[in-house]
């Protein structure tokens, strides 16, 4: 059963509607459709909820370091509260699928995501479940780094708004245990 979800993305205006942001987009739409109340806390380095989700208590989290740091606030909710990496969901961008793809794993490496990096040090393991927005690929010659911390296109920024609202369908299933048809529905 998931007991956290963390969005990643980076804290500040600046950021807000870029592609990176992703995780943190779902998790604001999440918390609005919820009725969640987010609080500043600093001792964990982010920004928490506390959400009720299939009559359970979750916790959402956004860290505010920058996403390569993101480790740090995830490692210090999972010790404070007791969590195993499979207690834990993390929502973020993924550059290996088409703006608006969505789709479910359990482990695996990072990829070169530095915010899953980041994490998987910190937590000793990455036996996390991650739930993965396609951002879609830059163009030849542009850096990933300045992709990413851009805006989409209007039409990309809609597939990735879909791709966010379809993956809150599926929240109450993922956090009670049911992944596994979760995964067959989304990565098939």
């Amino acid at each position: 059963m998931i007991k956290l979800i963390v969005g990643l993305g980076n804290p500040g205006q600046q950021y807000e509607k870029t592609r990176h942001n992703a995780g943190f987009l779902f998790l604001d739409s999440l918390a609005t459709e919820r009725s969640c109340v987010w609080s500043k806390e600093s001792g964990f380095q982010g920004v928490m909820a506390e959400c009720n989700i299939s009559r359970e208590k979750v916790l959402l989290l956004k860290p505010q370091a920058y996403m390569n740091r993101s480790g740090q606030s995830v490692g210090k909710v999972a010790r404070y509260y007791k969590l195993t990496p499979e207690d834990i969901l993390i929502v973020h961008d993924e550059l290996d699928f088409d703006a608006g793809v969505l789709k479910l794993k359990k482990d695996g490496g990072h990829a070169g995501h530095n915010g899953l990096r980041d994490i998987i040090a910190h937590l000793g393991a990455n036996g996390f479940y991650r739930l993965r927005i396609g951002i879609g690929r830059p163009p030849a010659g542009m850096v990933v780094a300045d992709y990413v911390l851009s805006a989409p296109s209007k039409n990309d920024a809609q597939l990735i708004l879909s791709a966010i609202d379809h993956g809150k369908g599926f929240i109450d299933q993922i956090t009670t245990g049911d992944i596994t048809a979760v995964m067959n529905k989304l990565n098939s």
